[in-house]
């Protein structure tokens, strides 16, 4: 479900905005804006997930990953995916 959101731009923005959906393909502004947003979540999930990288290569010395902790890592992947039976 979709929720209105108006905003407030002054005309050199609304012009730039109106002229990026022409450029780039947009049917509206609402789809740029959407997709700006959308890139935005995607940024700041990246900056998360490599914050959590770099504090757990310094919470501890590293060690080199071995065959089998490759395997059990894909088993426990596999395993969160696969549909479980009742």
């Amino acid at each position: 479900m979709r929720a209105a959101l108006n905003i407030s731009l002054p005309a050199s923005m609304r012009t730039w905005v109106e002229e990026q959906v022409k450029r780039l393909g947009y049917g509206t502004a609402s789809e740029y804006i959407r997709q700006l947003l959308r890139e935005q979540q995607k940024r700041e999930l990246q900056t998360q997930i490599d914050e959590k990288l770099l504090k757990a290569l310094d919470s501890s010395d590293p060690t080199e990953m071995t065959s089998e902790d490759w395997k059990r890592i894909r088993r426990r992947v596999f395993n969160q995916e696969s549909p479980r039976k009742r």
